[in-house]
């Protein structure tokens, strides 16, 4: 017996005639039913946002002279509603060029002008009807394969959780005396675990963010406690690498944020590792400052600046140094996500993070934050 090819479920594409005109809607209907559509009509504005909301469809053709909310403001409403997918919208205008060119900047993504051609109405729905399908099917792919990043992670770091355990309780000679060829080998072993273990959970992160499925806990956090968390576990990295690891901040500095606290680590940890990462000779400083300099009202701000003597960032990677997954021409470039992730952190907390640097003489990273004091 032959299986038979799994095949998508036929589904009529739901078009929404919104026309003040009832002889419009009538006509709109008729041509559009004969074509196999699914009609819905609307008399008016509000009318067609309710209905849109309630169930949005796959194309919605707009008249653009209607009262009390014309086609402009309806198009507005629809593009600027973030809870809506993307819905294709073709105007209907008896109007002249610049009524056209405002409704596209308005949203709209193509035009017909009254009396309309029968043909031409076909062939501009059909086209929209295929940029919304081809969108569409974008998301979906996108969706899988944020599905499919979330399992992988979290089926490799299982495997790998446990493997760090195992290999601290061989160094700490719980498992029994280690001989000092195999106990170096176990240090390299763990050392790269570790790497590894970070990288899949900055890619489970990174993931989180972007699927909006990444939940925030904000508390007030003084700052100065969680820079000092982070020098102290990574004091270590700096000691083997002979490099100095300087604080400097102002006696009795009040530096409060509004954050969540595993993120804000995860942050510093992100440009403090990379800054000893990239630098072999001289020194690593975390600077952290006040600063009342605004434009937006009174608003104070907290301002911490990571600097090193390292091998500095060339200006073309500085381009795209905090986008996802462009990693640099550095030969100790990671997977490119570590900036990526730092950048997405300091933006859901309202701030902003910049980078400054010539080659052969370091690098500085500059994030502010609202200071919450």
């Amino acid at each position: 017996m032959n299986a038979l090819p799994l095949t998508r479920p036929s589904k009529k594409d739901q078009i929404l005639a919104v026309d003040d005109s009832p002889d419009n809607l009538f006509l709109l209907q008729t041509l559009l039913e004969e074509e196999g559509y699914d009609i819905t009509l609307a008399e008016n504005g509000r009318v067609a946002l309710e209905k849109i909301e309630i169930s949005p469809p796959e194309l919605v053709l707009l008249d653009v002279m209607m009262p009390e909310m014309d086609g402009f403001e309806v198009t507005k409403r629809i593009r600027t509603n973030p809870k809506l997918p993307f819905i294709p919208i073709l105007l209907i205008t008896a109007y002249d060029h610049p009524s056209v060119v405002k409704g596209l900047d308005m949203g709209a993504d193509d035009f017909i002008r009254k009396p309309v051609e029968v043909d031409e109405l076909l062939a501009r729905v059909r086209s929209l009807l295929r940029l919304k399908h081809s969108v569409d099917e974008r998301d979906e792919i996108a969706r899988q394969r944020e599905d499919f990043v979330s399992r992988l992670t979290h089926d490799l770091r299982t495997p790998l959780v446990a493997a760090d355990r195992i290999l601290n309780l061989m160094q700490q000679g719980a498992l029994g005396e280690i001989p000092p060829p195999v106990l170096e080998a176990i240090v390299t072993m763990t050392r790269s675990n570790h790497n590894l273990l970070t990288m899949v959970n900055t890619l489970l992160e990174v993931y989180r963010y972007e699927a909006g499925r990444k939940y925030l806990s904000f508390s007030a956090i003084p700052v100065q406690q969680v820079i000092e968390e982070v020098i102290q576990e990574l004091s270590a990295l700096a000691r083997d690498k002979k490099l100095s690891l300087d604080y400097q901040t102002a006696k009795q500095l009040n530096s409060i944020v509004m954050s969540d606290r595993l993120e804000l680590h995860r942050l510093f940890t992100n440009l403090l590792g990379n800054a000893i990462k990239f630098t072999d000779n001289g020194s690593v400083t975390v600077r952290l400052r006040n600063s009342s300099k605004t434009s937006e009202g009174n608003q104070s701000w907290v301002v911490i600046e990571v600097q090193d003597t390292g091998f500095g960032i060339s200006p073309e990677d500085q381009k795209q140094l905090f986008e996802r997954f462009r990693q640099g021409s550095h030969k100790r470039s990671g997977s490119g996500l570590g900036l990526y992730l730092s950048k997405r952190i300091v933006e859901a907390h309202q701030g902003t993070i910049k980078v400054k640097s010539e080659l052969g003489k370091g690098t500085l990273f500059t994030v502010t934050l609202p200071n919450h004091v």
